[in-house]
């Protein structure tokens, strides 16, 4: 009996495919928008601890690498992740139609400023909104002044090994330490409080 005959991939057919794909994994993200998110768990060796706080931390040396997001920001200027190695990286994954993202914001823009000097970079990565107007309006009502990536489609959020402290939740904030590892995540929006709990043992490690 011979085997059922298969239809040949074209190159249209694999580009259908994989946009279906990224779709299936934006529109999950899109359930935990503006809410808690889940727990990351599974393999990969994650070994993570979850504090009270909600706050997974990653001991120095079990941390996986961050994916070297590359995109732009707001204003079309390029923008990549590796050029802050050496830093302690704060991303904050956000949108300007999420009111839990505006509660925190000037939580954000406070920590930043306060913690220039000790090397940290603070970067936003804006998603799901159609345009970058809506975006640049909230920067400009919380007197944002670092970088974020345009992401409307959550392409970015996508680069994030399956497995490791990836976001899940919108707002989300990982830590990268400054060998570009994953050290920390939440998955809820932050006080200063809370952000500086999750941020200063990452600076403060040699």
């Amino acid at each position: 009996m011979s085997a059922a005959r298969r239809t040949p991939r074209t190159p249209a057919t694999s580009r259908r495919a994989a946009k279906l794909t990224v779709g299936a994994a934006v529109a999950a993200l899109a359930l935990t928008a503006c809410g808690s998110g889940g727990t990351s768990g599974g393999g990969n060796n994650t070994n993570f601890v979850t504090s009270s706080g909600g706050i997974a931390t990653v001991k120095k040396g079990e941390r996986h690498d961050a994916p070297d997001l590359t995109g732009e920001d707001l204003e079309g200027k390029a923008l990549k992740l590796s050029d802050y190695k050496g830093k302690v990286v704060v991303l904050n994954v956000w949108g300007s139609w999420c009111p839990p993202c505006r509660a925190e914001a000037p939580n954000f823009v406070k920590v930043a400023k306060a913690s220039e000097k000790q090397g940290v970079q603070f970067l936003g990565i804006n998603t799901r909104d159609t345009s970058t107007s809506p975006a640049k309006e909230f920067e400009k009502s919380f007197d944002v002044t670092y970088p974020s990536y345009y992401d409307p489609t959550g392409k970015l959020l996508l680069s994030f090994e399956k497995g490791t402290l990836n976001p899940q939740a919108i707002p989300s904030t990982i830590i990268v330490d400054r060998e570009g590892k994953i050290a920390a995540r939440s998955l809820k929006p932050l006080s200063e409080e809370s952000l500086r709990k999750m941020l200063d043992p990452v600076v403060a490690e040699k």
